[in-house]
């Protein structure tokens, strides 16, 4: 541990609430709570660093809880189970609907009334507490971590005088309410980049990015000569120049859907062949090949490696993934949550397909279908109409088109390390705040010790004293078993 500054003192999580409670899970409706429905918070409620109402299931009606356990205003939260990112982060609920509960993957802290929330709040931010919830969670992967109550209750944090606690949050909040304006800058800037890439995307595929003056023979030509379906040309869904051509993807190019080799077999994954999964699937590029597999697996009919120039598209994934497209630059095979579409077997330019598909992102997505989760599937990619422009014009348009997206690209990786360079602030202004060297310190504080002595005076004199029992007493009943009814709030004894 390292020296603190006067009037400072090292203590655990467990010196200063006075519990940690937890909820309960069960199965409930898949959809969010009415506004006359109870409903139990999900993980990603605690996820993005604010309090996320939105993100519960409704509880069925009927259903047996404890109304002990829902959340209020002003309570600090955070997840017992999430990504090694987000496992163990707080989150504050400034404001919030009734009738939310906690489950059992959310932990709700309630500290001393001798202990600023949100000093508390701030600390468990702070590099060195994460790095310690970090180190504290069990779990093989990262895409899931978990942290026991126990495990939180023992993090060592450093603890100042009340009053200096109040210091550090007002600092703090001056700070960091500038970062947030900063970075809401960021992000807008951010987003009319986007939409400076749609709009020049949207403008290639619509014949106005380029003048058409191709000497070039007409699209149709070539549309029908791979295709091999002359006079039966799809209509168009805009208008486009009159020497472009409507197509399918599926008249014009080899699409398949990717497979997994079986986790059973081990001989399968120790290859040298990249394999890409929908989430790494990204505007432009392929952002990380996480796994490879034998090539041995390629040679059945199920996994195919596919040759840089393929284009790879996300048929399924959360956020913005699915529908999003990239061009391979290596030779890798895929998931079957990717399909791949061959272009290079054809007079078209595969970079002039990507840009079709970057354009029309949104009409993609919105195509998806199924119940749980929603995906598009090679039947919907093989119908989707496609205008063809002569060679010539495709040329130029992926010219111009890539001149425009590499300025933009520039602009965008500004905004990134612009971004980055945030997230470094907040970590070094907490750090700093912790460390005792954001704020003065003031020898009229009371000492940490006094505030610390005091907590535990208190809780000595809460803790209930064991009584002892004669052996004749008979026992006592439990409690009947109680249910939540009506909009009071009331409970009604059920029979036992």
């Amino acid at each position: 541990m390292t020296d603190l500054p006067p009037g400072w003192e090292w203590c655990t999580l467990g010196d200063l609430v006075t519990r940690i409670e937890a909820g309960k899970s069960f199965t409930c409706h898949p959809r969010p709570a009415r506004d006359n429905e109870w409903g139990v918070l999900k993980v990603s409620a605690m996820t993005w660093g604010e309090f996320r109402e939105q993100e519960n299931k409704a509880v069925p009606e009927g259903r047996e809880f404890d109304p002990r356990y829902e959340v209020r205003p002003g309570d600090i939260l955070v997840s017992r189970a999430n990504t090694e990112q987000y496992v163990g982060a707080p989150v504050l609920v400034r404001k919030c609907r009734p009738r939310l509960l906690l489950s059992d993957k959310s932990l709700r802290l309630v500290p001393s009334p001798e202990i600023d929330s949100a000093w508390l709040l701030r600390v468990l931010s702070s590099p060195s507490i994460r790095r310690q919830i970090s180190a504290r969670a069990s779990g093989q992967q990262d895409s899931m971590r978990n942290i026991s109550q126990q495990a939180l209750l023992s993090l060592e944090l450093p603890i100042p005088p009340l009053a200096e606690q109040r210091r550090i949050v007002a600092a703090l909040e001056g700070y960091l309410s500038k970062v947030k304006g900063a970075d809401a800058l960021l992000a807008s800037a951010m987003s009319k980049l986007i939409c400076h890439r749609q709009a020049t995307a949207l403008a290639a595929i619509r014949g106005s990015l380029v003048s058409d003056d191709s000497t070039d023979l007409s699209a149709s030509l070539l549309v029908e000569k791979i295709a091999g379906r002359a006079g039966i040309l799809p209509s168009g869904d805009w208008p486009v120049p009159a020497s472009w051509a409507w197509s399918t993807l599926g008249d014009l190019f080899e699409i398949y859907v990717g497979f997994t080799p079986r986790r059973s077999d081990p001989t399968l994954w120790q290859g040298d062949v990249p394999w890409v999964s929908s989430g790494e699937v990204a505007f432009g590029r392929i952002k990380a090949t996480r796994e490879s597999i034998a090539r041995q697996a390629i040679g059945n009919t199920a996994t195919k490696l596919h040759a840089p120039g393929t284009l790879l598209l996300a048929m399924i994934g959360e956020g913005k993934t699915r529908g999003q497209v990239a061009i391979l630059d290596i030779e890798a095979a895929h998931n079957q949550n990717c399909a791949s579409i061959r272009v290079s077997n054809t007079p078209i330019l595969p970079e002039f397909v990507y840009i079709f598909l970057m354009a029309r992102y949104d009409q993609t997505r919105r195509a998806a279908a199924g119940g749980n989760q929603l995906a598009l599937n090679r039947g919907m990619i093989r119908e989707i109409r496609i205008p063809v422009p002569p060679v010539e014009m495709q040329v130029r348009i992926v010219e111009v088109a890539n001149e425009a997206f590499s300025a933009n690209d520039r602009l965008s990786l500004e905004l990134e390390r612009a971004v980055e360079r945030s997230a470094r602030l907040v970590s070094s202004l907490l750090a700093e705040a912790f460390a005792g060297r954001l704020v003065p310190q003031d020898p009229n504080d009371e000492p940490a010790a006094g505030l610390l002595a005091r907590i535990r005076a208190e809780r000595s004199a809460t803790i209930p004293k064991q009584r002892t029992r004669s052996r004749r007493t008979p026992k006592e009943l439990a409690a009947p078993p109680t249910r939540v009814t009506g909009d009071d709030y009331q409970q009604e004894t059920l029979p036992l």
